[in-house]
């Protein structure tokens, strides 16, 4: 911070120098906190050049910071503030903040050693310093709670035993996800003015005391815009970057910035969603714990849709129990969701996840997999190693004929009704359909849609009948419930063990919930998670089963950039 702070004070000797020879200077006016310059956007042809030959095609890129985003509108608004934290404050605070969990910076809050404010302090001073920093920024946080402190201070003063442990903690929210007094852009320029109102999972936090720290990038409407492009790239926040290898690994998609904000640690946790992977993928990629929820556990009521039928909220964070701490605040049934449902897992079942070990459990693994994969199969003898049974399976390939048209026609008529009920008629925001935004892209292409909109192109050209439609979302949870359940059933397994998002497909038609927890590294760095996949609501089990793979592992390591 101390670096950006003398950098924002030379900047403004040059900003006070021009306005004295300038229109500006003509009228003697000092500037105010509004002309505080704290980001400068800069020239990335090399670094786009530098990426031309890399050997993923989706990461040949074509810009990498955002052309419509001004950092400056983000950061200004709470610098004043964060400008007087100080780094030696900084210093003495990481210990009791960084790689912390949630019940852990409770117990220092109650013993006095912290206060809410100071954890969002802390928070707010890494992003500041890494996101404005061209050379650091992840283009990870697109937007943040102006309000953030002074919420904190609140809840210093109104602390009082028996809240939720979510209370507090500041949470990061995928930019899909409605949230009062932020934009909810689905990371599309035509919706960067979209200030619908808080989704029904950000009113079950905020009345459970949670601090929304801000909105983080995504792969542009959840990679549901661009067929082949990189992932974590929007119109509206550039290119997310992964911090275990700025330019070199892939971010995963589309929960991008959640993924890379908790691998970062910009938050105590994050909230990403997911239709078919989009949970799975970025939290693997970026060495974090996410869970994708069996459909209708979590409302999407307030989310920008791709599929009403596959599509679900989820936490991301650095850890197996801040994960059940924040699926348990967002849980509830919403009346307005078709699919939501009440479940009443017990009171604080997330406070007994140690209660298990992974003695006696059984796990199915995956024989491809195995033969693929080293780490999965060292990963497999730990578990042996801890009494754990790994039965091999070589289950045949599901056909998953007709599953882009489940996506393509949800989104084509889930969007236009998400924009009906979200989207006022005080915004100037015209479009009605996907059909629309297609055409409001096409006025500037190079700005809007550099690497075309190849998938919006399906979702209006897709002829798939209703009664096709039918058939086929019943076929493909009909065939991949079978799938997992014959070998669940057959070998009496608690779980069944894949890596990264490589069954999300699968685990999405079923409905059923998956967990991904950082298995290790790649000699290249890249970060690898092993994915526990069970049937419906068994969220609680699987996060047992979880937490004890998690403390017999061990394994997961900060970038070490961002430490």
């Amino acid at each position: 911070m101390g670096e950006i702070i003398k950098r924002v004070r030379e900047i403004r000797v040059l900003i006070l120098a021009f306005l004295a020879i300038s229109i500006w200077g003509c009228k003697q006016e000092a500037p105010t906190s509004n002309d505080v310059v704290l980001w400068i956007p800069y020239n990335d042809s090399s670094e786009v050049a530098a990426n031309a030959d890399h050997e993923n095609s989706r990461m040949r890129y074509k810009l990498i910071q955002s052309k419509v985003l001004d950092k400056n509108d983000v950061f200004r608004p709470l610098y004043g503030e964060v400008s007087k934290f100080t780094e030696e404050q900084y210093k003495a605070l990481k210990p009791l903040i960084l790689d912390q969990n949630i019940p852990g910076l409770q117990a220092s809050v109650g013993a006095g050693k912290l206060t809410y404010e100071e954890i969002v302090l802390f928070y707010l001073y890494r992003i500041y310093t890494y996101e404005l920093d061209n050379t650091t920024t992840l283009n990870t946080v697109i937007a943040l709670n102006e309000a953030a402190l002074e919420e904190a201070r609140l809840r210093d003063k109104e602390r009082k035993e028996g809240y939720h442990p979510i209370y507090g903690m500041p949470v990061l929210l995928k930019d899909n996800i409605g949230t009062d007094g932020m934009n909810t852009t689905a990371g599309a320029v035509v919706f960067a003015e979209n200030n619908a109102p808080d989704a029904f999972i950000v009113n079950q936090l905020k009345a459970k005391g949670a601090i929304i720290l801000g909105k983080v990038n995504l792969s542009e409407w959840a990679y549901y815009l661009c067929d082949g492009c990189p992932v974590g790239y929007s119109a509206f926040g550039g290119q997310t970057l992964n911090p275990y290898g700025r330019r070199i690994f892939e971010t995963g998609g589309s929960s991008s910035g959640s993924g890379t904000s908790m691998a970062a640690q910009y938050a105590v946790a994050a909230v990403g969603t997911e239709t078919s992977g989009s949970i799975l993928s970025p939290s693997s990629q970026n060495s974090v714990v996410g869970l994708k929820p069996t459909i209708g556990l979590l409302s999407r009521s307030g989310i920008v849709p791709i599929s009403s039928t596959l599509d679900t909220p989820g936490p991301m964070t650095r850890n197996v129990t801040d994960n059940a701490i924040l699926l348990d605040a967002m849980m509830g049934r919403d009346s307005e969701d078709l699919s939501s449902v009440e479940k009443n897992f017990g009171k604080e079942w997330y406070s007994e996840l140690s209660s298990i070990d992974l003695n006696g459990k059984r796990f199915g693994a995956f024989s491809n997999l195995m033969e693929r994969d080293s780490i999965y199969r060292n990963t497999l003898d730990l578990l042996r190693s801890e009494g754990a049974e790994i039965i091999v399976l070589d289950p045949p390939r599901v056909a998953m004929d007709g599953f882009l048209s489940i996506l393509n026609l949800d989104m084509r008529d889930d969007l236009p009704a998400y924009i009906e009920k979200n989207l006022n008629n005080t915004q100037e925001i015209s479009v009605k359909s996907v059909a629309d935004i297609m055409t409001y892209n096409l006025s500037d292409s190079l700005t809007r849609i550099p690497y075309g909109q190849g998938r919006f192109e399906a979702v209006v050209s897709d002829t798939t009948t209703t009664e096709e439609l039918k058939s086929i979302k019943k076929t493909l949870e009909e065939k991949t419930r079978i799938f997992f359940n014959s070998a669940i059933d057959t070998h009496e397994l608690d779980a069944i063990l894949s890596i990264n998002n490589f069954h999300a497909a699968y685990a999405a038609a079923a409905k059923y919930p998956a967990l991904t927890i950082p298995m290790g590294y790649q000699p290249s760095g890249e970060p690898i998670s092993l994915t526990f996949i069970s049937r419906q609501f068994e969220e609680p089990e699987l996060l047992k089963l979880g937490a004890a793979y998690e403390r017999a592992s061990n394994i997961r390591k900060s970038p070490e950039d961002y430490q």
